[in-house]
């Protein structure tokens, strides 16, 4: 082969693959439109947009602490660096009050935005892409009547070479299967739209499915446990860490109200997430709960069994706890904080129980999960009214106690109250889930300080 043929071969070859990168990567920017008025929407269409982004958790997500409703800068943590929220509000400059139908469409089902640049997959597109046409519009109804706000988004804070967003092409040709909810017709409809709804608009697995190294879902474990924002988001299928099994009737009421007594308080990010499904409609829960419950399965008598022997365990053990208190014989630093902290609310022998009751701690999914992060979070960051639809109250521990005495805090409960294997270096993952919670509040802070700044605050 002469050197002039092969050179011609290369050439080709590298043109070829160019050309097919570019098709990739390209994607045509849409022209803006003028912001559309707001009565110029359909009052039922928008009043079902509003509880669309209930299910979806829209306002969760593109709400940083302290702002404006839908004006983004919510800093989202990833394993290649920080992502904030965009403004979704009709701002003609800073949100997307330029954005056509069209244009909204293609960035929740494909992830591109009307200029042509991709969507970080921390907005869920992948999930979003299952929604129906008429969905969609409801939902982009409902956000373009919403207040417009004057807010630029944070510049995301990756390495390279995630913050090259060319490389997403790639991200989707592997990982996004676009395409609508295709009903099963094996199930009948409340399961149907409850999967709609798990699997597309609520983007549940989002965070309750590991992710491989490119931040993408495993498909092949769909709903066996993640991390939401370091808070550990547990498994719905048949390895859920419940002590009594979930059923279609308790689920609905722990996603309704955000507390289950035998199960426990939602905490985290699902605080947010109950508290928004207490407004959604009560059919779309209903639906969201039974598929959910199919997903688990069913418990065996054995682990009925199992349950009750742990329940019975821990009956005995808070007997024997008071006589301990009563003889002042506690000498372990796990117990005597426990006794000295916690027991006033979670023991069921106080004759004047406050008014929020503690939960038994031997159902907490918390002090049977595989990791102590849940737990460690409620402790340091207690539970408040205003986060929960329960209105439950917790006091914050964060600045009683030091990482130590919260390790023994926390063995001390898992021993206890669980039949589960120690933790392992407790004190290691109290300094991590602290020094998370002080981050994720300085990247906040640093949010809207950019905003105000942008806005000559």
């Amino acid at each position: 082969m002469s050197s002039r043929f092969a050179a011609g071969i290369l050439t080709i070859a590298v043109v070829t693959v160019v050309a097919v990168g570019g098709f990739l990567i390209w994607r045509p920017a849409i022209n803006p439109i003028i912001p559309p008025a707001a009565e110029s929407f359909d009052a039922k269409l928008v009043a079902h947009g509003r509880e669309l982004a209930l299910v979806g958790d829209c306002n969760v997500c593109h709400t940083r602490p302290g702002g404006a409703a839908f004006a983004g800068g919510r800093a989202i943590p990833t394993p290649f660096g920080t992502l904030y929220s965009s403004n979704i509000t009709p701002d003609a400059q800073t949100g997307i009050g330029t954005w056509s139908q069209a244009v909204f469409v293609r960035a929740m089902r494909a992830g591109v935005k009307r200029t042509g640049q991709f969507i970080y997959p921390a907005h869920p597109y992948d999930h979003f892409t299952r929604m129906t046409d008429a969905d969609l519009a409801s939902l982009y109804a409902y956000v373009m009547t919403r207040p417009p706000i004057a807010a630029a988004t944070p510049t995301p804070d990756l390495r390279f070479p995630f913050n090259v967003r060319a490389l997403l092409a790639g991200w989707n040709l592997l990982f996004l299967d676009q395409g609508p909810y295709r009903i099963d017709p094996t199930q009948n409809a409340e399961w149907n739209r409850g999967a709609y709804l798990v699997l597309g608009l609520g983007h549940c697995g989002a965070c309750h499915t590991p992710y491989n190294l490119l931040g993408a879902e495993e498909k092949n474990r769909a709903f066996a446990g993640g991390v939401a924002e370091s808070w550990e988001a547990p498994a719905l299928d048949q390895k859920s860490p419940a002590i009594i099994p979930w059923t279609q009737a308790s689920l609905f009421t722990y996603l309704r109200t955000g507390l289950e007594a035998g199960h426990g308080i939602a905490g985290g990010p699902m605080a947010d997430v109950a508290r928004n499904l207490s407004e959604a409609p009560e059919g779309d829960v209903q639906a969201i709960a039974t598929y959910v419950a199919l997903l688990m399965g069913k418990r065996s008598e054995r682990d009925d069994a199992k349950a009750r022997a742990l329940i019975a365990q821990t009956e005995q053990r808070s007997k024997e706890l008071r006589q301990t208190i009563a003889r002042n014989r506690v000498t372990d630093m796990g117990e005597i904080i426990y006794a000295t902290s916690c027991a006033q609310c979670h023991e069921p022998w106080s004759s004047d129980p406050p008014q929020h009751a503690g939960q038994n701690l031997a159902l907490q999914s918390a002090v049977s999960a595989p990791s102590p992060s849940n737990l460690i979070h409620t402790v340091l960051t207690g539970i408040h009214p205003f986060d929960n639809p329960s209105h439950t109250f917790m006091p914050d521990f964060a600045g009683a106690f030091t990482d130590a005495q919260i390790a023994d805090l926390a063995g001390y409960v898992r021993r206890t109250f669980s039949d589960q294997p120690a933790w392992g270096d407790l004190a290691a993952t109290v300094r991590a889930v602290r020094a998370g919670i002080m981050t994720q509040a300085r990247r906040h802070a640093s949010a809207a300080a950019s905003t105000n700044q942008a806005r000559g605050e």
